[in-house]
């Protein structure tokens, strides 16, 4: 099991081990569902597939700072 801790913001950083395994790379789209149990499952969206994801995907920037920067670097 991993774990990340949440912040202020509501981020948290996909542990390294997790990113690997699951082939998520810097700009992938990712969904959450919650269910009725309230447990939270995380997919990989392959943005080429569908276009309106990508275009939002573009919108993201606000999680493209040098807080998460440093975040990665402490991995």
């Amino acid at each position: 099991m991993e774990f990340a801790r949440v912040t202020a913001k509501g981020q948290a950083t996909i542990p390294r081990r997790i990113r690997e395994a699951a082939h998520i790379r810097e700009g992938d789209m990712l969904a959450f569902e919650l269910d009725s149990n309230n447990r939270i499952t995380i997919k990989r969206i392959e943005s080429s597939v569908d276009t309106e994801l990508a275009a939002l995907q573009e919108t993201l920037s606000e999680w493209n700072s040098p807080q998460d920067e440093e975040a990665w670097r402490d991995l």
